[in-house]
Protein backbone atom coordinates (compact mmCIF):
# COMPACT_ATOMS: atom_id res chain seq x y z
CA UNK A 1 0.00 0.00 0.00
CA UNK A 2 2.84 2.35 0.91
CA UNK A 3 4.57 1.62 -2.40
CA UNK A 4 1.38 2.41 -4.27
CA UNK A 5 1.07 5.76 -2.45
CA UNK A 6 4.66 6.66 -3.31
CA UNK A 7 4.08 5.79 -6.98
CA UNK A 8 0.99 7.99 -7.16
CA UNK A 9 2.88 10.85 -5.50
CA UNK A 10 5.75 10.56 -7.98
CA UNK A 11 3.39 10.49 -10.97
CA UNK A 12 1.53 13.53 -9.65
CA UNK A 13 4.82 15.39 -9.29
CA UNK A 14 5.83 14.56 -12.86
CA UNK A 15 2.50 15.78 -14.19
CA UNK A 16 2.87 19.05 -12.26
CA UNK A 17 6.35 19.57 -13.70
CA UNK A 18 5.11 18.96 -17.25
CA UNK A 19 2.16 21.32 -16.70
CA UNK A 20 4.42 24.03 -15.27
CA UNK A 21 6.86 23.65 -18.16
CA UNK A 22 4.08 23.96 -20.71
CA UNK A 23 2.70 27.03 -18.93
CA UNK A 24 6.11 28.70 -18.84
CA UNK A 25 6.66 27.95 -22.52
CA UNK A 26 3.44 29.71 -23.53
CA UNK A 27 3.47 32.43 -20.86
CA UNK A 28 3.85 36.00 -22.11
CA UNK A 29 6.15 38.41 -20.29
CA UNK A 30 4.63 41.71 -19.17
CA UNK A 31 7.37 43.54 -21.12
CA UNK A 32 6.44 41.89 -24.43
CA UNK A 33 4.41 43.88 -26.94
CA UNK A 34 1.51 41.72 -28.10
CA UNK A 35 -1.11 43.00 -30.52
CA UNK A 36 -4.50 41.31 -30.16
CA UNK A 37 -6.11 40.80 -33.56
CA UNK A 38 -9.42 39.02 -34.12
CA UNK A 39 -9.11 35.37 -33.08
CA UNK A 40 -5.38 35.61 -32.41
CA UNK A 41 -2.43 37.90 -31.84
CA UNK A 42 0.93 39.17 -33.12
CA UNK A 43 3.77 38.96 -30.61
CA UNK A 44 6.13 41.66 -31.86
CA UNK A 45 8.63 41.00 -29.07
CA UNK A 46 8.97 37.23 -29.45
CA UNK A 47 8.39 37.35 -33.22
CA UNK A 48 5.41 35.09 -33.94
CA UNK A 49 1.77 35.16 -35.03
CA UNK A 50 -0.90 33.01 -33.39
CA UNK A 51 -4.51 32.20 -34.24
CA UNK A 52 -7.21 30.05 -32.68
CA UNK A 53 -9.91 28.04 -34.39
CA UNK A 54 -12.96 26.20 -33.06
CA UNK A 55 -14.63 23.26 -34.76
CA UNK A 56 -17.61 21.02 -34.09
CA UNK A 57 -18.64 17.76 -35.75
CA UNK A 58 -21.76 17.70 -37.94
CA UNK A 59 -24.91 16.98 -35.94
CA UNK A 60 -25.34 13.54 -37.49
CA UNK A 61 -21.94 12.47 -36.10
CA UNK A 62 -22.51 13.59 -32.50
CA UNK A 63 -21.75 10.77 -30.09
CA UNK A 64 -20.10 8.64 -32.76
CA UNK A 65 -16.50 7.47 -32.80
CA UNK A 66 -15.39 9.79 -35.62
CA UNK A 67 -16.95 12.92 -34.09
CA UNK A 68 -13.71 14.16 -32.52
CA UNK A 69 -11.53 13.77 -35.63
CA UNK A 70 -14.10 15.68 -37.66
CA UNK A 71 -14.29 18.43 -35.02
CA UNK A 72 -10.50 18.65 -34.98
CA UNK A 73 -10.38 18.95 -38.76
CA UNK A 74 -12.99 21.74 -38.67
CA UNK A 75 -11.05 23.57 -35.93
CA UNK A 76 -7.85 23.47 -37.97
CA UNK A 77 -9.62 24.86 -41.03
CA UNK A 78 -11.01 27.69 -38.90
CA UNK A 79 -7.59 28.37 -37.32
CA UNK A 80 -5.81 28.48 -40.69
CA UNK A 81 -8.43 30.90 -42.02
CA UNK A 82 -8.01 33.15 -38.98
CA UNK A 83 -4.21 32.96 -39.18
CA UNK A 84 -4.24 34.00 -42.84
CA UNK A 85 -6.46 36.98 -42.03
CA UNK A 86 -4.18 38.09 -39.17
CA UNK A 87 -1.02 37.60 -41.24
CA UNK A 88 -2.36 39.72 -44.09
CA UNK A 89 -3.03 42.50 -41.58
CA UNK A 90 0.58 42.65 -40.36
CA UNK A 91 2.07 46.14 -40.81
CA UNK A 92 5.15 45.85 -43.04
CA UNK A 93 6.05 49.53 -42.89
CA UNK A 94 4.28 52.76 -41.96
CA UNK A 95 2.16 52.72 -45.11
CA UNK A 96 1.80 49.10 -46.18
CA UNK A 97 0.44 45.82 -44.83
CA UNK A 98 1.05 42.26 -46.04
CA UNK A 99 -2.39 42.35 -47.65
CA UNK A 100 -1.42 45.37 -49.77
CA UNK A 101 1.47 43.43 -51.30
CA UNK A 102 -0.62 40.26 -51.67
CA UNK A 103 -3.30 42.15 -53.61
CA UNK A 104 -0.67 43.56 -55.97
CA UNK A 105 0.90 40.18 -56.75
CA UNK A 106 -0.61 36.72 -57.11
CA UNK A 107 2.86 35.26 -56.51
CA UNK A 108 3.18 36.99 -53.14
CA UNK A 109 -0.37 35.99 -52.21
CA UNK A 110 0.40 32.33 -52.98
CA UNK A 111 3.66 32.49 -50.99
CA UNK A 112 1.90 33.95 -47.94
CA UNK A 113 -0.85 31.34 -48.09
CA UNK A 114 1.80 28.62 -48.30
CA UNK A 115 3.55 29.92 -45.18
CA UNK A 116 0.27 29.96 -43.27
CA UNK A 117 -0.48 26.36 -44.28
CA UNK A 118 2.89 25.39 -42.79
CA UNK A 119 2.04 26.87 -39.37
CA UNK A 120 2.61 24.67 -36.32
CA UNK A 121 -0.18 23.38 -34.08
CA UNK A 122 0.95 24.32 -30.57
CA UNK A 123 -2.22 23.42 -28.67
CA UNK A 124 -5.51 21.59 -29.10
CA UNK A 125 -8.26 21.36 -26.50
CA UNK A 126 -11.19 18.94 -26.53
CA UNK A 127 -14.06 20.78 -24.84
CA UNK A 128 -16.93 19.24 -22.90
CA UNK A 129 -19.54 20.24 -25.49
CA UNK A 130 -17.81 18.17 -28.19
CA UNK A 131 -16.06 21.08 -29.88
CA UNK A 132 -12.30 21.34 -30.35
CA UNK A 133 -10.12 24.45 -30.05
CA UNK A 134 -6.82 24.57 -31.96
CA UNK A 135 -4.02 27.14 -31.69
CA UNK A 136 -1.61 27.68 -34.60
CA UNK A 137 1.68 29.59 -34.57
CA UNK A 138 3.98 30.81 -37.35
CA UNK A 139 7.15 32.98 -37.24
CA UNK A 140 6.78 36.69 -37.90
CA UNK A 141 10.32 36.85 -39.27
CA UNK A 142 12.35 34.49 -41.44
CA UNK A 143 10.37 33.29 -44.44
CA UNK A 144 7.61 35.92 -44.15
CA UNK A 145 10.03 38.84 -43.82
CA UNK A 146 12.18 37.37 -46.62
CA UNK A 147 9.19 38.04 -48.88
CA UNK A 148 8.04 41.34 -47.41
CA UNK A 149 11.05 43.37 -46.34
CA UNK A 150 12.93 43.47 -49.70
CA UNK A 151 9.74 44.62 -51.45
CA UNK A 152 9.15 47.17 -48.72
CA UNK A 153 12.69 48.51 -49.08
CA UNK A 154 12.20 48.93 -52.82
CA UNK A 155 8.84 50.64 -52.39
CA UNK A 156 10.10 53.00 -49.69
CA UNK A 157 12.61 54.54 -52.10
CA UNK A 158 9.64 56.11 -53.86
CA UNK A 159 8.06 57.54 -50.67
CA UNK A 160 9.09 61.01 -49.43
CA UNK A 161 10.11 61.43 -45.76
CA UNK A 162 7.74 63.07 -43.26
CA UNK A 163 7.71 66.89 -43.29
CA UNK A 164 10.21 68.57 -40.98
CA UNK A 165 9.13 69.70 -37.53
CA UNK A 166 8.13 73.38 -37.72
CA UNK A 167 9.54 75.36 -34.84
CA UNK A 168 8.26 78.67 -33.45
CA UNK A 169 10.18 81.73 -34.65
CA UNK A 170 13.18 82.51 -32.50
CA UNK A 171 13.04 85.63 -30.30
CA UNK A 172 15.20 88.61 -31.32
CA UNK A 173 18.82 88.23 -30.29
CA UNK A 174 19.93 89.79 -27.03
CA UNK A 175 22.65 92.46 -27.01
CA UNK A 176 26.05 91.01 -27.74
CA UNK A 177 27.91 89.97 -24.62
CA UNK A 178 31.39 88.58 -24.55
CA UNK A 179 31.01 84.93 -23.63
CA UNK A 180 33.61 82.34 -22.70
CA UNK A 181 34.77 80.02 -25.43
CA UNK A 182 32.44 77.00 -25.84
CA UNK A 183 33.70 73.66 -24.53
CA UNK A 184 35.04 71.21 -27.11
CA UNK A 185 32.44 68.74 -28.48
CA UNK A 186 32.27 65.45 -26.62
CA UNK A 187 34.14 62.53 -28.13
CA UNK A 188 32.00 60.13 -30.15
CA UNK A 189 30.87 57.08 -28.20
CA UNK A 190 30.72 53.67 -29.85
CA UNK A 191 27.21 52.65 -28.78
CA UNK A 192 26.17 49.00 -29.11
CA UNK A 193 22.55 49.65 -29.93
CA UNK A 194 19.67 52.13 -30.06
CA UNK A 195 16.59 52.31 -27.83
CA UNK A 196 13.78 54.66 -28.86
CA UNK A 197 11.26 55.54 -26.16
CA UNK A 198 8.14 56.00 -28.29
CA UNK A 199 5.62 55.97 -25.47
CA UNK A 200 3.00 58.70 -25.39
CA UNK A 201 2.94 59.37 -29.16
CA UNK A 202 0.63 56.49 -30.20
CA UNK A 203 3.36 54.72 -32.15
CA UNK A 204 2.67 51.28 -33.60
CA UNK A 205 4.94 48.35 -34.56
CA UNK A 206 5.97 47.28 -38.07
CA UNK A 207 8.42 44.90 -39.68
CA UNK A 208 10.31 47.75 -41.31
CA UNK A 209 10.12 51.01 -39.33
CA UNK A 210 12.16 54.15 -40.07
CA UNK A 211 13.60 56.84 -37.80
CA UNK A 212 13.99 60.47 -38.93
CA UNK A 213 15.37 63.64 -37.41
CA UNK A 214 13.35 66.85 -37.07
CA UNK A 215 14.43 67.98 -40.54
CA UNK A 216 13.02 64.85 -42.18
CA UNK A 217 16.44 63.27 -42.78
CA UNK A 218 16.63 59.52 -42.28
CA UNK A 219 18.60 58.37 -39.25
CA UNK A 220 17.76 54.68 -39.41
CA UNK A 221 16.12 52.70 -42.19
CA UNK A 222 16.69 50.39 -45.10
CA UNK A 223 19.90 52.16 -46.15
CA UNK A 224 21.52 51.37 -42.78
CA UNK A 225 20.79 47.66 -42.41
CA UNK A 226 22.14 44.39 -43.67
CA UNK A 227 19.31 42.58 -45.43
CA UNK A 228 20.03 39.24 -43.75
CA UNK A 229 19.75 40.73 -40.26
CA UNK A 230 16.51 42.48 -41.21
CA UNK A 231 15.02 39.27 -42.61
CA UNK A 232 15.95 37.07 -39.67
CA UNK A 233 14.93 39.36 -36.80
CA UNK A 234 13.16 42.36 -38.27
CA UNK A 235 14.57 45.87 -38.38
CA UNK A 236 13.75 46.47 -34.72
CA UNK A 237 12.59 44.73 -31.58
CA UNK A 238 9.65 45.95 -29.48
CA UNK A 239 8.95 46.11 -25.76
CA UNK A 240 6.53 47.75 -23.33
CA UNK A 241 9.11 48.45 -20.65
CA UNK A 242 12.07 50.83 -21.08
CA UNK A 243 14.36 48.96 -18.69
CA UNK A 244 13.60 45.66 -20.43
CA UNK A 245 14.42 47.23 -23.81
CA UNK A 246 17.69 48.71 -22.55
CA UNK A 247 18.79 45.34 -21.16
CA UNK A 248 17.62 43.33 -24.16
CA UNK A 249 20.41 41.24 -25.72
CA UNK A 250 19.53 42.73 -29.09
CA UNK A 251 21.12 46.08 -28.10
CA UNK A 252 23.77 44.41 -25.89
CA UNK A 253 25.78 46.27 -23.27
CA UNK A 254 25.81 50.01 -24.04
CA UNK A 255 22.83 51.29 -26.07
CA UNK A 256 21.95 54.94 -26.58
CA UNK A 257 18.40 55.86 -25.48
CA UNK A 258 16.48 58.65 -27.26
CA UNK A 259 12.92 59.98 -27.09
CA UNK A 260 10.46 59.75 -29.97
CA UNK A 261 8.82 63.12 -30.67
CA UNK A 262 6.10 62.07 -33.11
CA UNK A 263 5.13 59.37 -35.60
CA UNK A 264 4.86 59.33 -39.39
CA UNK A 265 2.80 57.42 -41.96
CA UNK A 266 -0.70 56.00 -41.74
CA UNK A 267 0.58 53.02 -39.75
CA UNK A 268 2.33 55.34 -37.25
CA UNK A 269 5.45 53.15 -37.23
CA UNK A 270 7.93 55.75 -38.50
CA UNK A 271 9.43 57.83 -35.69
CA UNK A 272 10.90 61.33 -35.43
CA UNK A 273 13.63 62.10 -32.89
CA UNK A 274 15.44 65.34 -32.07
CA UNK A 275 18.27 66.65 -34.22
CA UNK A 276 20.59 66.53 -31.20
CA UNK A 277 19.88 62.82 -30.62
CA UNK A 278 20.22 62.14 -34.34
CA UNK A 279 23.66 63.76 -34.32
CA UNK A 280 24.80 61.53 -31.45
CA UNK A 281 23.64 58.44 -33.34
CA UNK A 282 25.31 59.52 -36.57
CA UNK A 283 28.56 60.24 -34.76
CA UNK A 284 28.48 56.78 -33.20
CA UNK A 285 27.58 55.10 -36.49
CA UNK A 286 31.01 56.01 -37.85
CA UNK A 287 32.62 53.69 -35.31
CA UNK A 288 29.89 51.12 -34.66
CA UNK A 289 27.89 48.68 -36.75
CA UNK A 290 24.84 48.37 -34.51
CA UNK A 291 22.45 49.81 -37.10
CA UNK A 292 23.71 47.46 -39.80
CA UNK A 293 22.91 44.54 -37.47
CA UNK A 294 19.43 45.94 -36.62
CA UNK A 295 20.34 46.43 -32.97
CA UNK A 296 17.36 48.69 -32.36
CA UNK A 297 14.62 48.44 -29.73
CA UNK A 298 11.44 50.55 -29.72
CA UNK A 299 9.36 50.96 -26.56
CA UNK A 300 5.60 51.34 -27.10
CA UNK A 301 2.63 51.95 -24.81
Amino acid sequence: MKLRFVSITVLTGILLVWTSAAFCQNAISMSEWVEKVGQGSINWSAGFIEAKGIGAPPDRYLGKINARPMALRAAKVDAYRNLLEITKGVQVDSRTTVKDFAVESDVINTQVEGLVKGAQVIDQQYLSDGTVEVTLRMPLYGELSKIMIPISIQKRKEIPPPPPVVEAPAPPPAPAVTAPAPPPPPAAVAYTGLVVDARGIQARPAMSPRIYDEDGKEVYGSANVDREYAVQQGMSGYARDLTAAQSNQRVTASPITVKGLKTGGAGRSDLVISNADAQLIRASAENASFMKKCRVMIVLD
